[in-house]
């Protein structure tokens, strides 16, 4: 025979089980879990984002130091005397 462990959750350090709450605090409970796991997911993902921005914006520096120095050098070019 199985026996299968209840879900609950911690308030102020007080184990409150699903068998003991209410309908509405079953809602609200899984609306916690969902907003907690969707937080994570988000920052997860703004992982991502913050490292893909960090290479295009140093792509971005690099290629516009490569024209700078293209335009430099045509600049500089030998002067006829």
């Amino acid at each position: 025979m199985e026996s299968k462990e209840e879900n609950g959750v911690f308030i102020d350090g007080t184990e409150l089980k699903e068998s003991d709450m209410t309908d509405r605090q079953k809602y609200m409970s899984r609306q916690v879990q969902d907003l907690m796991n969707k937080k994570a997911r988000m920052e997860f993902e703004l992982d991502q984002i913050v490292a893909s921005l960090d290479v295009f914006q140093r792509a971005l520096i690099q290629t516009t130091k490569e024209v700078a120095d293209k335009v430099l050098d045509k600049t500089k070019a030998p002067k006829e005397d």
